[in-house]
């Protein structure tokens, strides 16, 4: 069976466009509670919201249909999806919730779940929620007096989660005698964030820390840095900080205000790691949209690269089943498993913060520790996600394109997990070529599945 409302990171779409209704994210609350409720004592689980305007409505449907079934709900408020999952894990809580859309605008919302460990559900318990949505397995269960659910509020879940973060730095160091530009996307960590840094001593320019509600990733955050970058050289800063609406992924921008992606971040924290041999089995996990450069470098350092699907759960899944303490996606997710169990926005920045302290060497100069192939991602907004294969005409292209570039460079299609796009990668050794490229692969893609192309 395959999953219906499910995608890479949760469920999500338009709010109040379903399925992201008040309808569904009651029977969603009632499955998650009826997957985790037990008879032996009371369960509770924790929801927490990015800054969206919809998250009100959200959250109360959601918590509605948790209490419906006789578990308790822990209302955390706006706090980073990482942080919503440290305190399902150390409150001892028997799952979380998350209402957020991440990067996506401030129209979008989403809903995904965290195990009481702080690890996002793997696919067959997505899937058997889905099941229980529309079962009748959940109207047989229909607690009554005292029976129904309660919901509290808690108070101290910001203060908790930014003393872990505290904790995840090295004790013999800190951030006095740096400046930091820190932009919050108008999202989850806006108060978060910029107490980390500050408490650990740094002179800290906030960006992005004024959440109305519609703002959240509005030209701000991890996918939009420009504002970043003309703030530190405004500022003479060390190194900016981007984050995205729920903080858990980060970009930086170094002190020339050149861009820093998750590949160069991973490649920087990968090899201090492996020369301080706490890389675990010398091997990092990245997912087949990070760059070839990649692999070159850890390679040149003595690691390896392990491949996944696209998502951070997909490299967390691949972490634990081998061992490895360190994994992460271009876009920006990285996991240190030695601290939390999820993409965590500012903890990877404490950790690569910490590497520019410890070294003394500015990000720049650290950054060159990678050299990015050219690479090039085209989005095509289609209606519906077709199979490529059942497309001879688009095939054809692609299978062209694939002979044309050789062992010199690769092609990756696939489709977005969280929207109707699909998403065009080519790497290679020319930067006009592959943009040729891509340029006939998006045309065929046009012209046969009435797509749009993004930023045309």
């Amino acid at each position: 069976m395959t999953k219906k409302f499910f995608g890479t990171d949760g469920v999500r779409g338009v709010a109040n466009v379903y399925p992201m209704t008040t309808e569904i994210a009651m029977q969603l609350g009632r499955a998650v509670a009826y997957l985790f409720k037990g008879s032996d004592k009371r369960r509770r689980i924790v929801i927490g919201k990015d800054t969206r305007l919809s998250g009100y409505m959200i959250e109360n449907a959601m918590a509605s249909g948790i209490c419906s079934m006789g578990v308790d709900v822990q209302l955390v408020g706006p706090l980073p999806t990482p942080g919503i999952a440290f305190i399902t894990n150390s409150m001892r809580a028997d799952a979380g919730v998350v209402i957020s859309a991440s990067h996506n605008p401030y129209q979008d919302n989403g809903i995904k779940f965290f195990s009481n460990e702080g690890l996002k559900l793997p696919d067959e318990m997505e899937l058997r929620l889905e099941q229980l949505m529309f079962s009748e397995e959940l109207d047989v269960l229909r607690p009554t007096a005292d029976e129904v659910g309660r919901a509290f509020r808690i108070d101290d879940a910001t203060g908790r989660y930014i003393v872990f973060l505290k904790y995840t730095f090295p004790r013999d160091l800190d951030l006095r005698g740096m400046k930091i530009v820190v932009d919050c996307a108008n999202g989850a960590a806006y108060k978060v964030a910029p107490a980390v840094f500050e408490e650990l001593g740094a002179d800290v320019v906030r960006i992005g820390v004024s959440p109305n509600g519609t703002n959240i990733n509005a030209g701000c955050g991890s996918l939009y840095p420009a504002e970043l970058a003309d703030a530190v050289k405004e500022h003479g800063a060390d190194v900016g900080v981007a984050l995205d609406g729920d903080a858990d992924r980060v970009i930086f921008v170094d002190e020339t205000g050149r861009e820093v992606d998750g590949d160069h971040i991973m490649a920087i924290c990968a090899t201090h790691m492996l020369g301080e041999g706490t890389l675990a089995h010398n091997t990092l996990v990245a997912t087949v949209m990070s760059n070839m450069g990649l692999d070159i470098a850890l390679r040149r350092a003595g690691g390896t690269v392990v491949k996944t699907g696209v998502g951070d759960r997909y490299v967390v899944e691949e972490m634990l089943k081998k061992g490895y303490n360190l994994g992460g996606e271009q876009s920006g997710h990285m996991i240190f498993f030695d601290h939390n169990t999820t993409g965590d926005g500012v903890l990877s920045a404490l950790q690569t913060l910490a590497i520019m302290q410890r070294t003394g060497k500015p990000l720049s100069q650290l950054a060159g520790v990678m050299t990015a192939l050219p690479q090039l991602l085209v989005n095509v907004r289609v209606k519906e996600k077709v199979d490529l294969a059942t497309v001879p005409a688009v095939q054809r292209v692609i299978d062209a394109c694939n002979e044309e570039l050789g062992e010199t460079g690769r092609v990756l299609i696939r489709y977005s997990g969280t929207e109707p796009l699909l998403r065009i990668m080519l790497e290679g050794e020319n930067d006009q070529q592959i943009q040729r490229l891509a340029d006939d692969i998006a045309d065929a893609v046009v012209t046969h599945l009435q797509g749009t192309r993004e930023g045309a």
